[in-house]
């Protein structure tokens, strides 16, 4: 089995030894996306809805620039500080993510890198 690397200009580089993605066969894993702006590569200011919505930003990014969209989204993982945030983010998330949405795990966590409050990772098909 083969893998390819994925790499876009329209989302945040990787900040440590990992990958924005990998395919594999009809699969994409994409890594975990902090809010980010790619354009000026500083983490958005804001409360947990703006960095929610940048960090949706950037996992749309990466799938577009594979040809997908969240509709090929079979699997999220959602990562936030403050469970307390859980409401906020989901305002932000079902704006990306619709039925039949993707499955889903959403945990509290303790630090997030660059101090963001959320963080998503995807698994998308063809």
């Amino acid at each position: 089995m083969s893998k390819e690397a994925i790499s876009t200009s329209k989302a945040p580089g990787a900040v440590g030894p990992y990958s924005q993605g990998i395919k594999t066969g009809n699969m994409f894993f994409f890594s975990g996306q902090i809010p980010i702006d790619p354009a000026i590569g500083k983490l958005v200011e804001g409360d947990v809805s703006a960095q929610a919505e940048q960090a949706c930003k950037n996992v749309m990014a990466l799938l577009e620039s594979q040809g997908l969209t969240a509709a090929n989204v079979v699997k999220t993982t959602v990562f936030i500080t403050d469970m307390g945030n859980f409401a906020a983010v989901n305002d932000v998330y079902k704006k990306y993510f619709t039925a039949p949405c993707p499955a889903r795990s959403c945990v509290e966590v303790s630090k997030l890198p660059l101090g963001a409050q959320v963080e998503i990772e995807a698994i998308a098909t063809l």
